[in-house]
């Protein structure tokens, strides 16, 4: 018999949560990616217009590139105190801070009013930006996760990850709008703003939304187990310990795990910043085409992506985790060069079909990837350990994905060392994965907790480690 934690949710109380954490995640992931695009687009002539241009939008990135580096502190905060007091509240703080620091930006002076002190603010605020979804992104597939069942976690799951391309989507769109109808000197005057400021009215949105969902019902049971047995006679000081530090046990037993999501990452991450932020570099000024083209592009092939993500999740139900995710990574890296050729061609529908598969191949392992990491941890380390498996490596992977991406255009003139970079992620993504058990149809509640006395932890992920007691090694998990 499941526990009531583990049973089925009712189909009206799931889907309540499922919305507010996409319409939450879209709104944090509007604006992360709308920076990614204004760095891009006019962040080099607003704030370092005296380097050239080039030049100018390698130190944009720059500036975009720390937010990712935020990214893993906000995954250590977030953690700690989202697998201490809970996830919801927890959710609540990102997305007013990343609103805040937005709808701020909106706001800044530029090169010309305040100088360099522009750039620094400029910076601050996108360290704010990155700090808050480095909390966000765990927080919201782990509340879904909890309250979904096994058989259809993947599908549910994924329904946040798709507050990606629904964010790029509407980040994209308002761009793209705001460039047909105004000249280049009224964007880059203003024009430019509104997208920001925009955010603001956003965020009240979301923050109403997500203030009508209830806490995980898997998290709620764990801290009624942790509250009871702190309170037993042979809990003693090391279990308190240990309970009061999720971060100590991630590090402990499932360090493995965290290694495997971090490798995961690699490819996925850095494929979608070279497919959504680097062609908007490649095709404006290294092909010298209309930024109206390019914009819609990934316009249109953020929508597809977004359709296929729920896809590529319920697959993940039926063939499981890593099939699906390795076939993404495989995808990925036999599409890198296709992808430049096509877009050489400086073609509308050969730039779409090079954004659209890449997104698409892209989403066969950002769909399963929330189910994924939510299945390698234990429910009182959860949100640390997926958050610091996702976000650390962000550091590695999607900060300096533009930048890399970019310099190696400046000193080859060429998108083939850029294929490359593409391949050697590809590659490292599909052993990370490769090494990994499969995760498909595990209770979150049976997955052993490394803080309970007398039942070690016994990690998920690892290739060396043992199933979570309970859930057999069979592949449907019976």
């Amino acid at each position: 018999m499941p526990s009531p934690a583990s049973a089925p949710p009712a189909p009206s109380n799931l889907r309540r949560v499922v919305t507010a954490s996409l319409i939450g995640t879209t709104i944090e992931w509007y604006d992360f990616f709308l920076y990614g695009s204004a760095a891009a687009l006019v962040f080099d002539k607003l704030f370092f217009p005296e380097s050239d241009p080039l030049v100018g939008t390698l130190l944009a990135f720059l500036t975009y590139a720390v937010g990712f580096v935020a990214r893993p502190v906000g995954a250590l905060v977030f953690g700690h105190y989202g697998d201490r007091l809970g996830r919801k509240r927890l959710l609540v703080i990102s997305l007013l801070l990343m609103g805040g620091a937005t709808f701020a930006i909106g706001l800044l002076p530029t090169h010309a009013q305040l100088g360099s002190t522009a750039a620094v603010l400029l910076t601050v605020l996108r360290l704010m930006q990155g700090f808050a979804l480095g909390g966000e992104w765990g927080g919201a597939v782990l509340l879904v996760s909890e309250h979904g069942d096994a058989r259809r976690r993947g599908f549910w799951a994924s329904w946040p990850q798709t507050g990606a391309p629904a964010g790029q989507l509407l980040a994209t769109a308002v761009l793209a709008v705001l460039t047909a109808v105004l000249t280049e000197e009224a964007f880059v005057s203003w024009g430019w703003r509104v997208p920001f400021l925009l955010s603001g009215v956003l965020v009240l949105v979301g923050l109403w939304i997500r203030l009508s969902v209830d806490e995980s019902p898997v998290f709620k049971a764990a801290l009624a187990k942790a509250e009871a047995r702190r309170t037993a006679e042979n809990a003693g000081a090391a279990a308190a310990k240990a309970e009061a530090m999720p971060l100590l046990a991630v590090l402990r037993h499932h360090w493995r795990d965290v290694l495997i999501a971090m490798g995961a990452r690699m490819a996925e991450n850095i494929s979608y910043y070279v497919i959504t932020a680097f062609v908007l570099v490649y095709g404006t000024k290294h092909l010298d085409m209309d930024k109206q083209t390019v914009l819609n592009a990934v316009l249109v092939a953020s929508a597809v992506h977004f359709a296929t993500i729920p896809v590529w999740g319920a697959l993940s139900d039926r063939w499981g985790r890593k099939p699906v995710y390795l076939l993404g990574a495989a995808g990925v890296g036999l599409w890198a060069f296709p992808f430049f050729w096509l877009i050489d061609t400086e073609s509308f529908g050969a730039v779409l079909l090079a954004v659209t598969v890449g997104l698409v191949l892209h989403g066969a392992m950002y769909a399963p990837q929330a189910a994924f990491f939510s299945e390698l941890f234990a429910t009182r380390v959860r949100y640390s350990g997926a958050s610091i498996g996702a976000q650390f490596s962000s550091v590695a992977a999607g900060a300096p994905a533009p930048l890399i991406a970019t310099a190696l255009l400046a000193d080859f003139g060429g998108s083939t060392p850029v294929a490359l970079y593409v391949i050697a992620a590809a590659l490292l993504t599909m052993l990370a994965v490769g090494v990994a058990k499969e995760t498909r149809m595990r209770d979150l509640e049976r997955i052993g907790e490394p803080d309970e006395p007398g039942k070690p932890e016994e990690p998920g992920g690892s290739g060396m480690a043992a199933a979570p007691r309970g859930v057999s090694s069979s592949a449907d998990g019976r």
